[in-house]
């Protein structure tokens, strides 16, 4: 079964790396983060889950889900 954890795209020692919700350890880094964000979307979309992109300072840039969202959203 896929993991539904979000995938983020963070800044980490110079680099990119994609890692799930919740843990350390990074997937894989990266020089680049386009490259980061292009293996964070596939990631996301193959588990049906939400990908969370970075800025540099660490904040949330961007939000994308490719999950199953209820249209309406509830709330």
């Amino acid at each position: 079964m896929a993991d539904k954890r979000p995938v983020h795209t963070v800044p980490r020692d110079g680099k990119w790396a994609n890692v799930r919700e919740g843990s350390s350890r990074a997937s894989k880094t990266f020089d680049r983060k386009s490259d980061a964000q292009a293996a964070g979307r596939s990631t996301a979309k193959r588990s049906g889950t939400e990908h969370v992109i970075h800025n540099r300072d660490g904040k949330i840039g961007e939000k994308n889900s490719y999950g199953n969202d209820p249209h309406p959203p509830k709330g």
